[in-house]
């Protein structure tokens, strides 16, 4: 049968899909626009499965506040490529991703991608599609809120690849947001001293005693030395140990104690983190497309 060039914009309007694959639809329906569009999202949906498997390095942190400042949430949406980490659908959805988070207070991801956005779509479903229509996978990875109806809030996003939150105590919103900008920076493994956890601050003196031993100093300076240098390490891993970013005479302590101010809470998500990323040689991925066309 005859489809016109007009059923398939439309379809490719509704759909995101390629040409090729718009009339391929239209032809199977003959020429049915609303059949089309359900054979290929439930053709893309299948796709989408498919792609499940693969990895997803890149993407973007979004950020939400509440109006009243007092809740915010950070969420890591993940794609393949930085090319569609740029792209306006999945921005879009990675906005829509971070409102749900802010407005349902999920317990968990899967709680959250069972929500809806304002349009009533199940966030779930949206991400399948959108893996249909853009064609890399595309997954939620994690997501912070955190909600201190007492405290101060201070969010900062550095491009889109790092976000941060702190809850402060005291102090004011420029304070809270210079706080999550250092934590950004400069990722802090732990808020203070006492946040470290036993096994890790007696791994670190066992390698330190190790140091000093080696450098053959008597055991009353190899004691003093250890001290010394748990206390530098100490202050390199927390927050409140740490030079202030805009600021390296003043560490984070002092900075607080300035502003009678105190840290409860804090946050960072960086994209990517921890996720294996596959090497790829450039050229020999250029020259497997170009044998793959060969062959069509």
């Amino acid at each position: 049968m005859n489809i016109t060039a007009e059923a398939v914009k439309q379809l490719r309007e509704r759909t995101g899909a390629g040409m090729m694959e718009c009339k391929k639809a239209l032809v199977e329906t003959s020429g049915d626009l609303e059949a089309a569009a359900e054979l290929m999202r439930k053709s893309g949906l299948a796709k989408a499965d498919k792609k499940a498997t693969r990895v997803a390095a890149e993407g973007a942190i979004v950020t939400a506040t509440s109006s009243d400042g007092h809740t915010a949430v950070l969420v890591e949406v993940n794609c393949e490529t930085d090319f569609v980490a740029r792209e306006a659908d999945f921005s879009a959805f990675a906005r829509d991703v971070a409102q749900a988070a802010l407005a349902g207070a999920p317990a968990d991801l899967a709680a959250l991608m069972a929500l809806s956005t304002a349009d009533g779509a199940v966030l779930e479903e949206r991400r399948r599609e959108l893996i249909a229509k853009i064609g890399e996978n595309i997954s939620v990875r994690r997501f912070v809120r955190v909600a201190a109806p007492s405290a101060t809030l201070g969010v900062y996003l550095h491009g889109s690849r790092i976000g941060a939150i702190v809850s402060l105590e005291g102090g004011d919103i420029a304070l809270a947001r210079d706080l999550a900008m250092h934590v950004a920076a400069i990722n802090p493994r732990h808020l203070d001293s006492s946040a470290v956890p036993a096994e890790e601050l007696a791994k670190e003196k066992e390698i330190l005693m190790a140091q000093a031993m080696g450098e053959g100093k008597p055991a009353e300076i190899v004691a003093k030395m250890i001290e010394g240098r748990v206390r530098k390490f100490l202050a390199e891993i927390t927050l409140v140990g740490q030079p202030f970013v805009k600021d390296p005479d003043v560490t984070v302590e002092k900075l607080l104690k300035q502003a009678n101010a105190k840290v409860t809470e804090y946050a960072r998500l960086e994209v990517g983190a921890g996720i294996e990323k596959k090497q790829e040689n450039f050229a020999e991925e250029v020259m497997a497309q170009v044998k793959s066309a060969e062959k069509r």
